[in-house]
């Protein structure tokens, strides 16, 4: 037992929750996601009061989704708060999710108190082990006194270098006032004689310690950040690459829209290279709609062509089939905060010219600055775009084909891009309607998209607070989180979901069926999706083939009943194409 050195405040009201609730508010935390227990209790109640908003979900993985999502959209990280033991390892997908989507996340887990932790508490588990393998950073809290340090360098972690989440856990004694714990956790009744004294003493103190210094001041402001970069001769010898080059890519992945480089300072920099740029990840919608610059199809075509291929962020796993689209004889320049990230099968499929351990966003402006009055051969990106018009003209085609039952998926995506406003956010959460809505839709700038990222896991994460919203869900994904019309409903977060309801697991039946000759538990049902929302609090729409005249007559009314405060649920039936045929989900 360590003795304390600082008196207890035995008298005080305050408690632990405080102290976490202002390290928040000095980091500009605007949002606390949560699914509400009493072991947190203190921490939500204390954020409320400092003006914090507590957004409380129907499920804890949503909302660390939410939170996820909050950190990719405004480049602070992303905070959830949920209960002991199920609470948190109800949380396991969405953290591994923040991790593998590199997300700035905050997760504040309750636990037992610190006396009875592998006693049998309630809801007591090992927690720090179920966490390490995911997190950057885990501690528990064992002092009052410990709580602002330890969270001003948990979210400094979260942020630093490859960003990714955090765990700290509260054992519930930290989090309440002394006069509750000392009542909770105090001596009643001692044993008689020397033992009873012996644990009475032991207790007292170790109460005291738990409170000891706990309401000093403290510094709450920020930690510095540790963001990596590109030296300066890496640079140079980059520009000189792209300045040689008459066939440039530029791949972008989610860690270009990473602070501390505002995504349009990035957006002016690509259109002064006038290099051809495909985007993925939340880079989606980096060049806006309709850039000159921005190819959508065709990519495994100009890598083949390409002569240097910059990977922005971008890294070499199943998306690039690994690096085996990367022709040998490109100049391959790789940029990455993470060095796994950055030569991730480079042992096998592919080799960089210069690999670059730092942060993309600032090495493409360096990169624009040093090649100021350079630009990318015209004829190049016209070429490509060339061909994007000629698969685009072809999908639209498909889209007014008719399926044998239902709408046309395409035709109902088509429809949507046209109507949605210019400042709308969309969040894609589901197999193969969303693979399709990847090619279809179309975000009109940076952080206008929202997608899982290489863990498909679902991102329910309309709960971010932002209007104008579209969540495109497959009828699989939905069922995870139809609950969260409630928390759209009681936070007055206006949302539009699309749900391309075709009443099967289709990206997996479109591999299942042909190889293996089954379509077992692929198979759903057309539900009433919209009933569910109506029930939920938002107001529900059953669209069929006998709506297919007045699609943009539903979906403008949609958009009015949304503008009025309403979260709305389009259950769209649809039918089967080949569009996307021969598509993989393994």
């Amino acid at each position: 037992v360590v003795t304390a050195v600082q008196p207890a405040e035995t008298k005080s009201p305050r408690h632990g929750g405080e102290s976490v609730a202002e390290v928040l508010r000095a980091h500009n935390v605007k949002y606390v996601f949560t699914l509400v227990g009493g072991h947190i209790s203190p921490i939500l109640v204390a954020c409320e009061k400092l003006g914090i908003r507590i957004v409380d979900t129907r499920h804890e993985a949503t909302a660390v989704f939410a939170a996820d999502a909050v950190a990719r959209l405004s480049g602070t990280v992303g905070v959830a708060a949920v209960t002991a033991g199920p609470g948190l390892t109800n949380t396991v997908t969405a953290v591994k999710n923040a991790q593998m989507a590199e997300s700035p996340l905050l997760l504040m887990g309750g636990a037992a108190g610190t006396l009875l932790q592998g006693r049998g508490a309630l809801q007591d588990i090992d927690q720090m082990s179920l966490f390490k393998p995911l997190c950057k950073f885990c501690a528990s809290i064992r002092t009052i006194r410990e709580i602002v340090p330890t969270v001003r360098k948990a979210l400094a972690i979260a942020q630093s270098g490859t960003p990714g989440p955090v765990f700290i856990e509260f054992p519930i004694d930290t989090l309440y006032p002394f006069h509750l714990v000392s009542k909770e956790f105090g001596v009643k009744n001692p044993p008689k004689g020397l033992m009873g004294k012996v644990v009475t003493w032991y207790l007292e103190n170790h109460l005291t310690n738990l409170f000891a210094g706990a309401w000093e001041t403290r510094d709450v402001s920020p930690l510095p950040v540790d963001i990596p970069h590109a030296t300066d001769d890496q640079v140079q010898k980059c520009i000189e690459l792209v300045s040689r080059a008459k066939k440039p890519v530029i791949l972008l992945g989610s860690q270009a829209t990473l602070p501390p480089t505002p995504v349009e300072d990035i957006r002016k920099a690509l259109e002064l290279l006038g290099i051809p740029c495909f985007l993925g990840g939340m880079s989606r919608g980096m060049l806006g709609k309709d850039s000159p610059i921005h190819i959508r199809q065709n990519r495994r075509d100009a890598l083949k062509e390409a002569d240097v291929v910059l990977l922005a962020g971008t890294v070499c796993d199943f998306r690039l089939s690994y690096g085996r689209v990367l022709n040998r004889r490109s100049k391959v320049i790789a940029v990455n905060r993470d060095k796994t990230q950055l030569l991730k099968n480079s042992d096998m499929f592919w080799k960089p010219t210069v690999a670059i351990q730092g942060d993309a966003g600032s090495f493409l402006l360096q990169l624009s600055k040093g090649l100021k009055g350079h630009k990318c051969p015209e004829e190049w990106p016209q070429s490509l775009k060339a061909g994007d018009e000629t698969k685009e003209n072809a999908n639209r085609a498909k889209a007014v084909e008719k399926t044998d039952r239902h709408l046309n998926p395409l035709k109902v995506l088509h429809c949507v891009d046209e109507l949605m406003a210019e400042d709308s956010i969309i969040v894609a959460d589901g197999g193969d309607f969303v693979g399709s809505a990847a090619y279809i839709m179309r975000p009109r700038g940076p952080l206008r998209w929202l997608d899982p990222g290489k863990s498909p896991t679902g991102l329910s994460s309309g709960t971010t607070a932002l209007i104008k919203v579209w969540i495109v869900y497959g009828d699989g994904s939905l069922g995870y989180s139809v609950a969260e019309f409630d928390t759209f409903t009681r936070h007055k977060t206006p949302v539009i979901a699309v749900v391309g309801n075709d009443a099967c697991w289709s990206q997996i039946s479109r591999e299942q069926v042909p190889i293996l000759g089954s379509n077992v538990a692929c198979g759903l049902a057309f539900l009433d999706y919209h009933i569910v929302a109506d029930g939920y609090g938002g107001k529900g729409c059953l669209i069929g083939r006998e709506d297919e005249d007045r699609l943009s007559e539903i979906i403008k009314s949609a958009q009015r009943e949304c503008r009025e405060g309403k979260a709305m649920l389009l259950n769209v039936l649809i039918g089967k194409t080949d569009f996307r045929e021969g598509s993989i989900s393994v």
